[in-house]
């Protein structure tokens, strides 16, 4: 890409920067290229200041990329910036624009708490779907995480533990060999 000696200026980290360059070449739209550059400190300021790094970098430079193109700011939100901007990905450094609040979630709640807590716990519905199978805590999470490997592999553990000979039965399904 070269050296840009207004690198500084911008701040703009080089994954945003690449995937900045990916959304404008889609667009064919390359030669829009410093706009969105000028456009980012500000929509970054709108949204107060988040960090550049993943994944607030890449919801600037998105956000910033469609004010340019759409002529407007904010014409377009994504649903990323409208997370943003109700407190879903946590509170900013420095407030955010009211002004682009009201025109992008008018009238819509926004957070001032954890997100995590707007969260219902399903610890307890995991564990008792997959309470025939536990054996450790472990087993739970590994559920949570990857539902159809884990069960998988309680089978097989089970087979293992009770000396069943699952070759013929459960390979043809994607089991694990014994």
């Amino acid at each position: 890409m070269g050296v840009d000696i207004k690198t500084l200026l911008y701040q703009v980290p080089g994954g945003m920067l690449s995937n900045m360059v990916s959304q404008l070449k889609e667009q064919n739209a390359e030669d829009r290229y410093y706009d969105v550059l000028r456009e980012i400190p500000q929509v970054r300021k709108d949204l107060g200041e988040p960090p550049l790094v993943t994944p607030s970098s890449q919801i600037v430079g998105t956000q910033a990329v469609f004010n340019v193109l759409m002529g407007e700011r904010y014409k377009m939100a994504t649903k990323e910036t409208k997370a943003v901007l109700r407190g879903e990905y946590g509170q900013t450094v420095k407030p955010m624009s009211q002004e682009v609040i009201d025109k992008v979630i008018p009238g819509e709640t926004r957070l001032t708490g954890r997100f995590a807590d707007t969260l219902s716990n399903e610890m307890d519905k995991l564990e008792n779907e997959m309470k025939e199978w536990k054996q450790q805590d472990e087993d739970v999470l590994s559920y949570a995480l990857f539902p159809q490997v884990a069960m998988d592999f309680f089978k097989y553990r089970q087979a293992q533990q009770e000396k069943v000979d699952m070759t013929q039965a459960d390979t043809a399904n994607g089991a694990y060999p014994v």
